[in-house]
């Protein structure tokens, strides 16, 4: 696994050329299926998300129909503008409510993310062969790591990888739809409403993909 996303990697950073005059886009509502593997190919969380673009806020929910043997169990909702997020227990009727120390939104291009390269995975001369991506790489000082974001031309996120000292992550985006589907997921919990802050540990950084580190 890990040298396969290596050579993929390489191919895309010599591939191509940069281009400087190229913007981040932003990502549309979407409804879809998430996986969050580590570069030993473990599976750490395999579920479905439902993403509010102008809001900024993502509910993803890992192990609820995709059970896999080694992902973790979560169901977090993501406010990325308020920078706050819920560990939320439906079964129990329980909740967390937490600050986010690094703003990491998994499906959305930050704005000062670099413009790469544009690469096209497959043949491009057979039809439904081929996908134009562009690819846009930034840093994470916060968490003092790094990511590379393959994005569509119409700016769906396919394949992100972020790299940390201690490990690295690809998320991968498959089954997208266009549309938030159940606006509800979106909502606090009304067990969770008027929840205390949870304190975090001194040195502690919680991020999206801390729930799976």
């Amino acid at each position: 696994m890990y040298a396969a996303v290596t050579l993929f990697l390489f191919m895309c950073l010599t591939a191509t050329t940069h281009a400087d005059h190229h913007q981040p886009c932003h990502s549309p509502n979407m409804t879809g299926t998430m996986s969050v593997m580590n570069l030993k190919g473990e599976a750490k969380g395999y579920g479905a998300f439902t993403y509010d673009s102008m809001g900024k806020k993502l509910r993803f929910i890992s192990n609820e129909s995709f059970a896999t043997n080694s992902s973790v169990d979560v169901d977090l909702l993501m406010l990325f503008d308020e920078g706050l997020f819920y560990e939320i227990d439906s079964k129990n009727q329980s909740c967390e409510k937490k600050q986010l120390q690094c703003t990491l939104n998994p499906l959305d291009i930050p704005d000062d993310a670099k413009f790469h390269a544009t690469v096209q995975p497959g043949n491009p001369s057979i039809e439904g062969e081929g996908l134009k991506v562009n690819m846009w790489t930034g840093s994470m000082p916060e968490v003092k790591g790094g990511y590379s974001m393959f994005v569509t031309m119409g700016c769906l996120p396919m394949t992100s990888f972020y790299f940390f000292e201690s490990t690295s992550f690809v998320i991968s985006n498959m089954d997208i739809e266009l549309e938030i589907k159940d606006p509800d997921l979106l909502v606090v919990p009304s067990f969770c409403v008027g929840q205390a802050l949870v304190e975090t540990p001194e040195g502690t950084i919680n991020s999206f993909l801390n729930e799976f580190m």
